[in-house]
Formats: structure tokens, sequence, C-alpha cells
């Protein structure tokens, strides 16, 4: 009596996921043109103190708006944003990224990457590793709300969601252009916080 009393009370404790100390992950952050892109300082600087390894690659639209050297300094790690990058050998190539990303994730993603993502076109690094990548994607929109409601997008999305490929937001508020809607970027510690239960998920690690 007292045994199944006990697996009674056992099987009602909810299962948590969680991170085993010491577990860093492989995480290649994708930046592209988006005036949030500057929000991916914060979201890189969150993700290393999680204790993860987070390789930046940015698309050359993404320059414009926060620089390499931001990224590197709060990676840790070479900020890649052309091809012609990889002729200094101390920075990976975009292929041994692919391999080694145990998780690909976009933040901000505009309507443009969505587009070449979808007809899988690798005329950049960041596109060239989403196509090789094995790892679990996470993307997290950022543009004008008229464009996310475009029916061009809508198809993008919905062919990158049919292969497996996570999105988070956008949400709605005040845009950059100056209209109220759908189209800003998903709260960075909640694309942080995806991003760590894509790992767990992928680990397994439920107890």
């Amino acid at each position: 009596m007292k045994r199944n009393s006990a697996k009674r009370i056992e099987r009602s404790v909810p299962r948590k996921v969680v991170r085993m100390r010491g577990a860093g992950k492989t995480i290649v952050l994708g930046v592209t043109g988006s005036i949030a892109a500057y929000k991916s300082a914060e979201l890189a600087s969150l993700l290393v103190k999680q204790g993860h390894q987070v390789f930046p690659v940015m698309t050359h639209d993404a320059t414009e708006f926060i620089t390499p050297l931001t990224l590197q300094t709060l990676s840790k790690n070479p900020a890649m944003t052309s091809f012609f990058d990889e002729k200094e050998n101390w920075r990976p190539g975009h292929i041994e990224l692919a391999d080694r990303a145990n998780l690909l994730l976009i933040a901000p993603a505009t309507a443009n990457i969505l587009a070449e993502l979808a007809h899988g076109l690798a005329n950049h690094p960041l596109a060239a590793i989403a196509l090789a990548t094995r790892a679990p994607i996470l993307i997290a929109p950022a543009m004008n709300g008229k464009m996310w409601s475009h029916p061009a997008t809508i198809e993008n999305v919905e062919t990158l969601k049919a292969r497996g490929v996570e999105f988070i937001g956008p949400e709605e508020g005040m845009l950059a252009c100056g209209y109220e809607g759908i189209g800003r970027l998903w709260k960075v510690n909640d694309i942080a916080f995806r991003a760590e239960f894509l790992l767990a998920r992928q680990d397994n690690l439920i107890a």
C-alpha cells in the first residue's frame, strides 16, 4: 500500500527541463539587416553567460546596424561576415560551423533571409550554414508589419515551418518605420529561453 502511494506521489511531481552545468553547446547566432540588429549584442551576451559557445554570422546589411567587433567581443569568437573571412585559417569555415552547431539561431531575421532560406539560396555564409546544418533552427523575425503579413512572407514561413524550423515572434508594438502593429523582435530574454529549451529538448535532458 505504501509502495503504491509512493509511486502515485512520484508520478505527480511535475517534470522540468533542465540544463546540466558544464553542458555548454555551440550556437551559431545569425544577424541580418534589421534595425533590431543591435539587440543581438544583448542576446549574444546572455547566451555566453549561459555557458554556450556563440559564433556570430552576419549578413552584409547587418554590419550597417552593428559592428562585427561588438559581437566578436561579446561572444569571444570571430564574427563571420563573408566567405572571404575564411582566408584567415583561425576562423571556422561556414561548413565547419554548420557541422559544429547544436543550434542555429537567427535574430533578428528579415523578410529577405526568410525568402532565401525558403528557396534554398546560399549566396552568403548565413544562408549557406542554414542550408548545410542539420541542427535545429530557431528564427526570430523583425520587419515592417505589412511585409510580415504579405502572402509571400506567409508562404515562406509556412514552408520553413513544414521543414521543422521553429519561430518565436514577432510581437506587436511601435515599429521603427513609424507604424504600430506586428513586426517587433520578440523579447531577448524569451528568445534566449526558447533557445535553451530547444537545446535541452535536443539532448532529452528531462528530469
